[in-house]
Parts: C-alpha cells; structure tokens; sequence
C-alpha cells in the first residue's frame, strides 16, 4: 500500500534529521502534541483513539488537505488530543508521547496507516508490533520499555480523557473541539473548512 509505505518513510526520515535515537529524557511526555503556530487565530483540539478506524480515515483523507492548507498556512493551530477508547489505543498514546514533539505527528499518522498490521491482526502481539513502529520511529528499547510502564503518564491521558467527557461531552472519536463547541464525528474536508472562521 503506497500510502503506508510513504508516511513509514516520512516517520525514518523525521528520526533521521532529528539526529538519532530519541531519549526519555529529551522529552516531557505529559504535555500536549500540537502543531502549527500557536498564535494562530484558532486552535483545534482533535479528540482521538488510536484505535478508531474513523479516526484514520480522517487522518488518510482529510488530514493531510487541513494540514497543507490550514496549518501550514498559520490559520490553525492543531492541538492532538488522546481519547483511548481500549487499553491497546492507551498503549501507543503512551508511546506516542515518549517521542520528541517533532517525531510526534508522524508517528501517529504511521500508526493510523498501519492499523490493519499492529491494533486488529489476529495472532499478533500488539505490543511488539507498536515497538516495531517505534523503533521505525527512532526510540530505543529503553524508553519503550518505560513508555509502557509509566502509570504516571497513563493517568495523565485518562484524567485528560475524564476531562472531555465531563466537559465538553465527549462520547466518540475523532471528536473536534473548535472556540469552545464540540463537532463530532469524521468528516470531508469541505465539510470541516467551514468549522473554521475566517478560513
């Protein structure tokens, strides 16, 4: 599949220019992943699972035309959101945030490419699957192993997750939190511009 191999690649190549294997101690993983400026005139949280085959089909489809034309452009800034709908989705968000913020977005795309191979195969450990993904991505064993067994940062993601529910009613992912309002559900890019003022 032309698309896996591609944001594969895109994953190597941000470990490539980001110099090396990436160290627990270079990042804080209880921070939230972003992208764009933050000065942006409007932010959107994105809500997601890992896991939800909705949420990559928003990352496949219409993900890259917001990126390109919002993001890039300094209109949006995009503030990734965990919302683990099982324990394996919590898993690789834990792994996920033991990246560098560069490797972050990337990584999670890769992960939403590869579904098929490492969160619904049967016969296959998930865990070694999401490693193979992280060691594509730069980790090193290490911090993989510390990723999985930080219960810190785990609480951290389903308190955050606890948060949405409570406040904004979250019950579904991908689940888009825009000036305050909550827009539900995977949608076309055509339909998402017009979430966004002045866009």
């Amino acid at each position: 599949m032309l698309l896996t191999r591609r944001v594969l690649l895109s994953v190597v190549a941000a470990s490539a220019v980001a110099g090396g294997v990436a160290h627990a101690a270079d990042v804080d993983p209880e921070s939230p992943r972003s992208i764009g400026k933050a000065d942006a005139k409007v932010t959107v949280e994105e809500w997601f699972s890992l896991t939800c085959t909705h949420c990559a089909d928003f990352a496949h489809e219409t993900f890259p035309q917001i990126k390109t034309k919002l993001i890039d452009t300094g209109k949006v800034h995009w503030v990734f959101r965990d919302f683990p709908l099982d324990q394996v989705a919590l898993l690789a968000a834990q792994v996920a945030h033991y990246l560098p913020p560069d490797r972050y977005e990337p990584f999670i795309m890769a992960l939403f490419a590869t579904q098929d191979r490492w969160a619904f195969a049967r016969g296959v450990n998930t865990t070694n699957e999401i490693w193979k993904m992280a060691a594509l991505a730069g980790m090193s064993k290490a911090t993989f192993d510390k990723a999985i067994a930080d219960t810190k940062l785990r609480n951290w993601i389903l308190q955050n997750q606890n948060m949405a529910q409570k406040k904004y009613g979250i019950d579904s992912t991908p689940s888009f939190v825009i000036g305050g309002k909550v827009y539900p559900g995977e949608m076309p890019y055509d339909e998402f511009v017009k979430l966004i003022p002045g866009a």
